[in-house]
């Protein structure tokens, strides 16, 4: 079976990127599961633009002809839309001990600590868009202090890599810090999806031989096929 793993999609944020969304699913052969890993939803309890509920009423379609598993994150936990199709809804999730999937936010014990300071940069960003400041996600300008931002995503890396190891997995795969990688710690990948907030744009496809990381562009534009 393959497996396509998206993540931080953030569908309802201003920075979204629904078109790609669509070109990818577009594109998926049938036999594919889908796995949406966490903050598919940027706010629970926000009304969606008519275009940005398309991309939520795409995801429910989708569930009618695939497998479609929605992981939840700390931005959409127990989030269920109106119209749920088919879709599974897990707080984690795993294919065999190959691979162990889980947003990230409950490897992170740095953040609760901070949330407040977290509130406040967010609202300070917020503004500073609204007063014509470059329009990018907070996460993408929370980058730019490089050393706060490294301690936070090692800190997630470690707990993960940790948490596969004792468990007997050999491949974990979170979003939650919207930074793409993919490295072996301690004889164990680490594999992080990114966000649709931001370029570049990945996926993780999984099937019988290999786990790979793929810029959705590649897909999209059919240079590289599933």
């Amino acid at each position: 079976m393959k497996t396509v793993v998206l993540s931080d999609l953030h569908i309802g944020s201003r920075y979204f990127m629904h078109g790609p969304l669509k070109s990818l699913l577009d594109r998926l052969p049938e036999n594919v599961d889908l796995v949406f890993n966490g903050d598919t939803v940027d706010r629970r309890r926000r009304r969606l633009t008519p275009i940005h509920q398309e991309s939520l009423t795409l995801i429910q379609q989708e569930s009618q002809k695939r497998r479609v598993i929605w992981i939840w994150g700390n931005h959409d936990w127990k989030y269920k839309p109106p119209d749920r199709g088919k879709i599974e809804f897990v707080r984690n999730y795993n294919i065999g001990k190959r691979l162990f999937l889980s947003h990230g936010h409950n490897f992170d014990f740095i953040m609760p600590f901070t949330r407040p300071l977290i509130v406040l940069i967010r609202l300070i960003h917020d503004l500073r868009v609204d007063l014509g400041a470059e329009r990018v996600h907070v996460a993408f300008a929370a980058k730019r202090f490089a050393g706060l931002y490294r301690v936070l995503r090692q800190h997630i890396t470690k707990t993960a890599v940790k948490f596969a190891r004792k468990n007997g997995y050999e491949t974990v795969a979170c979003g939650h810090t919207h930074y793409v990688e993919d490295i072996i710690i301690d004889g164990i990948r680490y594999i992080n999806t990114g966000s649709w907030t931001e370029a570049p744009i990945c996926c993780l496809f999984v099937n019988g031989e290999k786990i790979e990381l793929i810029q959705v562009e590649q897909i999209i534009s059919q240079k590289r096929l599933l």
